[in-house]
Parts: C-alpha cells; sequence; structure tokens
C-alpha cells in the first residue's frame, strides 16, 4: 500500500494523495525526500486549483504513457477552462515544478496567441495598450522583422 502524502493549500484545505502522485511534484518530492512529509503546506495555490492539480497528477501516474490516446484526450479536456484557471494552473505548475503540466498550460496560451496581431493579444488578454502612437510606430519599424 502506498504512503498518503497531506497537503494543505493557502486556504487550509487539505488534499490526501498517494505518495505516487505527490512525486509528480519535484518541489513536494525534494521535501518527501528531507523528511517533511507529514503535512506538507502549499501556500501559493487555492485549494480548486490545488483539486485541478491533483487530477491531473493522478490521471499521469495512471497512464504516464505519452502516446495514450485518452491521456491526450484527458489533456484537451483538463485545459478548457477559463483564463484566471489556466493562469493560475500555470503558477502552480510552476511553483510545484510540474514540468509537464507546465509545459501543457503554457502550450495552451502559446496557442491561444498564435497567428493573432497584438491588438488582438490585447483583446484576448484584456491588456491595455499603454503605448502612444508614435511609440507604437517606432518599436514597428525597429522590430519589423516580428510584423511581417
Amino acid at each position: 500500500m502506498s504512503e498518503k502524502i497531506v497537503l494543505t493549500c493557502s486556504d487550509g484545505t487539505e488534499f490526501v494523495v498517494d505518495e505516487a502522485v505527490a512525486l509528480q511534484s519535484q518541489t513536494l518530492k525534494h521535501m518527501i525526500e528531507d523528511g517533511c512529509a507529514d503535512n506538507i503546506p502549499v501556500p501559493n495555490v487555492t485549494a480548486p486549483i490545488l483539486a485541478k492539480v491533483i487530477e491531473y497528477c493522478k490521471r499521469h501516474v495512471a497512464s504516464a504513457d505519452p502516446n495514450d490516446a485518452d491521456l491526450k484526450s484527458f489533456y484537451e479536456d483538463f485545459v478548457k477552462v477559463d483564463q484566471p484557471t489556466l493562469f493560475d494552473l500555470i503558477l502552480a505548475a510552476n511553483y510545484l515544478d510540474i514540468k509537464n503540466l507546465l509545459d501543457l498550460t503554457c502550450q495552451t496560451v502559446a496557442d491561444m496567441i498564435k497567428g493573432k496581431s497584438p491588438e488582438e493579444i490585447r483583446t484576448i488578454f484584456n491588456i491595455k495598450n499603454d503605448f502612444t502612437p508614435e511609440e507604437e510606430e517606432q518599436i514597428r519599424k525597429d522590430n519589423a522583422w516580428a510584423f511581417e
């Protein structure tokens, strides 16, 4: 039987997971190896996001074969979330050092902006353009290669 690890997120919610699931995170792996596995605080991650991260890690432990069609389908469905959730997943994956989750979520953002103009990207991410028209024109001139 696998050892259980208790993860406590920022709001105090506790999640009990198998050690194999926790070991998907390099951050948690180091804490477990250092003997800090009684109750591991995860202060930078909220309960809903940690639940999603655990769901991802459980599924990844169940099928680590990258060619598994069900796993690919799971990945596609997993990242069909709103932008704030996606960005929180990126932050959690980075903090917990879960490389494949970080790659998946960052690729999702990259796919969102691929082929888009700067104006479209600003609209997608609700980014205010703080350049004056003159500054923007100069940037476009200096970096013409990027706008081809």
